[in-house]
């Protein structure tokens, strides 16, 4: 037995060894943030307070040192933040990971983000270079000077931080563009479903913004089976390579379905845009003129709607030089307020959505596969070549991969990187580019970020406003004079007449029809200057009635916005409080909707009669603390897949559903009793189905007592850290998770990804942050977001604010705040 004593002995010696090792680190490593401090590349002293709600303030000689000082801070509390975000951005995250991430970093060398900021920088004015070079130098001055251990992620990686360029900076901006506009995905979607269906159903599962016909004209199924697109065809269209080519033929003449252009061109002026996107992604925001205020001044409300990570996206920061003081939201990679406020105007964003992304099918010539067809000259086929470039992806453990970018006359080639687009075309006749503005030259959209913050009136926001270009934003101001005003700000594309298409599939590229004819004005984007005392947007459709220009169709579902417009009706008087009220509620007029048909489900298992009594006096409150909202939720889950799988087939179902939800299909298709959807069964019967599996899959998941399911067990708020959470014992470390109530379609949104086998009802869409604005004192404002200013998990501010988010709690949002945690001094060295 002395052998086994010594064996626990040494194993209890290596684990306080380790231990040692771990508290020595984290002592060593942990962030000055007292005293004073050297900084090379620092021109005059900088102070960086950290107040009570722990809130940097920048305090700098000049504009300059300023952003300096903001890289430099984000470098210190998120440097492996900007570590992974420029090697996403870059395409060199495989140099790290191995071949698990080659598919990201191919996607990201073909849209070619570092060449598109490369081209963006060369056209940047000479005040927005110097920020971005005065940031980059901040960043690069931390790493350089920083005595200290690296962040943890580092370590693990055997890693150390890259140098960061302006051009990452403007790649980042790229990247929230891709991030929030997600056309080409939906057009994509609707390609493949068009396999599957006819026109009419495409159009019930992907189906036109509430009152409105869908914005396309020409029968998209029957065109592209006409064209021969697909890899494996479908039952009747089995098109030859010569077939193939006919159709183009006749396609780029007009001639499709017995209808000429002439036609579809006067069809398509009759349908209106607007439709669903992706169920209940985005944000809200709102603004609230004085004389609908307590106070008589405005009140402004934002709280936009992204992935949840750990860190979280945000830093909260305070800059301030002489002609600039704004306080607000930053972005690591940014240097300046992305939302926030100034001495004398807030303003907050939601994604608009329009549609400036547009997919192309390209179609090769059939004997010399480096040329795709052009625009007809002189009605004769007319073929360019591709431009092509070279790209070579470290891989960790494997050789270096060498990938050939194809670019067409419309943009880079998605098919050649993206699995799914080559597994369902016939890529040896068809690949797909893409169009995309914030891949253009003149995206300046960082230059509208640096003058905004130097704004001090709703007017002097919009005109710095007016350089915004990607993504495109529904921007909401007021000013502490009492202006209040909205306005969409961002390039728009305008489409021809005679496009039946219109961007919400992809269309053929060698018909110019399809071409953009260039820019929505910045004066026509639409606005409204809060008559009627207050304008509210959540991702609806926000073209006004009789709106010359067609901006898209994949508008967000109008139940958020139709909440938020019901409560600041109910008042007529609001203030802060009231504000954040509204940014909490968690009624779901969705689940309501739906309500009915799950009450009328006759199931067998053992616990339905117990869910029917818990649903008799359920009303629509997605609360954390209820059994109910799991219960409908898991129903209409189990029913959606009944009714699309069967059509769709299990493959493409998989592909499509689980962040898209079609909750407008399963609502429809309820209300006319469906005999497409619901099948010869009928939907009662499949109600009733899909209510037991639904039970059976809870009891799985949650055990036989019902009393003790909850919502926000199952819904618990997922702020997943990268790349670590895909590492089970790291996941729990950096990783965090809060209780939360709400669902895809409320207020307090909280999207749900049930593609996901671990945690389908996950909240992993939420609000990432919270603000409200008191312009009758903004010294009153408050924020909130869903982890802490700190990146290192090691300490209590990676997540401190984690339990307040979810309580629906704030903290203080001040220019001059009452308490100073941590005062640091950098000096020129």
């Amino acid at each position: 037995m002395q052998w086994l004593k010594r064996l626990v002995w040494t194993l209890l010696a290596l684990a306080l060894l380790a231990l040692s090792v771990v508290v020595v680190y984290v002592v060593r490593a942990a962030p000055q943030l007292d005293g004073r401090l050297p900084v090379a590349g620092v021109l005059a002293p900088v102070e960086l307070r950290r107040d009570g709600a722990d809130v940097t303030h920048i305090r700098a000689a000049s504009d300059r040192d300023a952003w300096f000082a903001l890289g430099w801070t984000h470098a210190q509390e998120r440097g492996w933040q900007l570590e992974f975000n420029r090697r996403v951005l870059r395409g060199e995250l495989s140099a790290l990971f191995g071949e698990a991430t080659l598919d990201t970093d191919k996607l990201m060398r073909t849209l070619g983000i570092v060449q598109a900021a490369q081209r963006q920088w060369a056209g940047l004015p000479d005040s927005a270079k110097a920020a971005l070079l005065a940031y980059s130098e901040g960043i690069n001055a931390f790493h350089a000077g920083n005595t200290r251990p690296l962040a943890a992620e580092f370590q693990l990686l055997k890693v150390r931080p890259g140098r960061w360029e302006p051009v990452d900076s403007l790649g980042w901006s790229i990247m929230m563009a891709l991030d929030l506009g997600g056309n080409w995905g939906n057009e994509f979607a609707r390609l493949s479903a068009a396999q599957a269906l006819d026109n009419q159903r495409l159009w019930e599962l992907f189906p036109p913004y509430p009152g409105e016909k869908p914005a396309a004209s020409a029968d998209l199924s029957t065109l592209y089976r006409e064209l021969g697109v697909y890899r494996q065809p479908v039952a009747t269209a089995g098109a030859t390579k010569n077939e193939a080519a006919h159709a183009v033929n006749m396609r780029a003449t007009g001639q499709n379905a017995g209808v000429d252009a002439l036609q579809m061109a006067a069809w398509s002026q009759d349908f209106s845009n607007g439709m669903g996107t992706v169920d209940g992604k985005g944000s809200n925001n709102w603004v609230v003129s004085g004389k609908r205020t307590v106070s008589g001044k405005p009140l402004l409300a934002n709280d936009p709607h992204l992935g949840l990570n750990a860190p979280a996206i945000w830093y909260f920061a305070h800059l301030e030089a002489p002609g600039l003081n704004a306080i607000g939201a930053t972005l690591p990679g940014l240097p300046f307020v992305v939302l926030g406020r100034t001495q004398g105007v807030a303003w907050g964003f939601t994604n608009t959505g329009p549609d400036v992304q547009d997919l192309y099918l390209e179609y090769i010539h059939p004997e010399n596969p480096k040329l795709y067809r052009a625009p007809d000259i002189n009605g004769h086929p007319a073929w360019e070549s591709f431009k092509t470039r070279e790209e070579t992806i470290a891989v960790k453990g494997k050789p270096a991969v060498h990938i050939t970018v194809r670019e067409t006359r419309h943009g880079p080639v998605l098919s050649d990187v993206q699995k799914s687009h080559a597994e369902l075309l016939d890529t040896s006749r068809f690949v797909l580019a893409l169009r995309w503005t914030a891949l253009d030259a003149d995206n300046h959209t960082v230059v509208a970020g640096l003058e905004g913050n130097r704004a001090q009136t709703v007017g002097e926001l919009t005109e710095a406003f007016k350089r915004y270009h990607s993504p495109m934003q529904n921007v909401v101001m007021a000013d502490t004079k009492g202006r209040i005003a909205y306005q969409a700000f961002g390039k728009v594309p305008l489409r021809k007449p005679a496009n039946d298409i219109r961007g919400v599939a992809p269309s053929p590229g060698w018909d110019a029809k399809y071409d953009w004819q260039g820019w929505i004005a910045a004066d026509d984007t639409p606005q409204d200057d809060g008559a009627k005392g207050w304008v509210a947007t959540a991702n609806q459709r926000i073209t006004p009635p009789g709106y010359p220009h067609f901006m898209g169709q994949d508008w967000g579902v109008p139940y958020r916005f139709e909440r938020i417009e019901e409560l600041l009706a109910q008042r007529s008087r609001h203030d802060v409080h009231s504000m954040q009220a509204i940014q909490a509620d968690v009624r779901s007029a969705a689940a309501l909707r739906i309500l009915p048909f799950l009450q009328k489900a006759q199931g067998s298992h053992p616990l339905a009669a117990q869910a029917q009594a818990l649903l008799k006096d359920f009303d629509g409150q997605m609360r954390a603390d209820q059994a109910a909202p799991l219960i409908v939720v898991a129903w209409a889950d189990e029913l959606t897949r009944a009714l699309v799988t069967p059509r769709l087939g299990e493959l493409r179902m998989k592909a499509l559903y689980g962040k898209r939800q079609f909750r407008p299909l399963l609502e429809m298709a309820l209300e006319r009793n469906d005999s497409f959807w619901c099948g010869d069964k009928g939907c009662a019967v499949q109600s009733s189905a899909a209510l037991d599996r639904a039970l059976e899959r809870l009891v799985r998941a949650y055990g036989k007592d019902m009393t003790r399911w909850q919502w926000g067990q199952a819904h618990a708020a997922r702020s997943v850290h990268n790349p670590f959470d895909k590492v089970g014992a790291l996941a729990p470390l950096f990783n965090v998770v809060t209780p939360t109530g709400g669902d895809g379609f409320t207020v307090n949104v909280g999207q749900y990804w049930l593609n996901d086998e671990k945690y389908p009802f996950a909240n992993r869409h939420a609000a990432s942050l919270r603000a409200v604005y008191d312009l009758s004192n903004l010294e009153n404002s408050q924020f909130i977001y869903q982890t802490g200013q700190s990146g290192a998990p090691f300490y209590g501010r990676y997540a401190d604010m984690a339990e307040q988010w979810g309580e629906g709690k704030y903290r203080p949002l001040q220019l001059q705040p009452t308490t100073v945690d941590h005062y640091l001094k950098l000096m020129p060295r």
